[in-house]
């Protein structure tokens, strides 16, 4: 579980299903991750990697896929309140492959290394990342047992969100490389 707000947020949809067992263990992998959070958190003394936030993700989304399977929620609840993910890697493995590039080579271009890049600060980042996913999952949560309309709805206001932000991030971005290539 990659960040304890969302996952945390699982937890609790799966206690309001009512399935305890799921729950717990959710639980358990949110606890591990919040402890390591404590010195991860910027400036971070230890760094967790991707041997190690691989495997939370997929932990994560197999939970999710489990509930699903349960019918506890519909397919779309685990994207949403994991979504700040899901979108990032999703629209920079789209970029990078309509460009012709490697996706499977390293790089910098997602949203968050590009803010980084453009000068944020990790811990600039780290609470901006944390209130969108507070707001997404919030906002998954508040969806889950409304009627469609109000799903749609939250959805759709959740994805201009998404779109506006991306849009800024890519603003900001150009801006950034501009001046860079304008400076001496």
């Amino acid at each position: 579980m990659r960040d304890p707000v969302a996952s945390l947020l699982l937890v609790i949809a799966l206690v309001f299903a009512g399935n305890a067992s799921v729950a717990v263990t959710s639980l358990c992998v949110v606890a591990a991750a919040a402890a390591f959070l404590v010195f991860n958190f910027p400036p971070a003394r230890i760094f967790m990697g991707d041997s190690s936030s691989i495997p939370l993700g997929f932990l994560a989304a197999a939970l999710g896929l489990l509930a699903w399977r349960d019918e506890l929620w519909p397919l779309w609840f685990p994207l949403v309140v994991f979504a700040p993910f899901v979108i990032d890697a999703s629209v920079t493995l789209a970029r990078r492959a309509l460009r012709g590039e490697r996706v499977c080579q390293a790089h910098r271009n997602r949203y968050y290394q590009r803010l980084v890049l453009s000068g944020w600060s990790h811990r600039q980042l780290a609470v901006a990342e944390y209130g969108l996913m507070l707001i997404t999952s919030g906002g998954a949560l508040l969806a889950l047992h409304g009627p469609v309309a109000v799903q749609l709805l939250i959805l759709g206001v959740l994805s201009v969100i998404y779109v506006l932000l991306g849009r800024i991030a890519d603003l900001r971005w150009q801006a950034s490389q501009r001046s860079r290539s304008n400076s001496p």
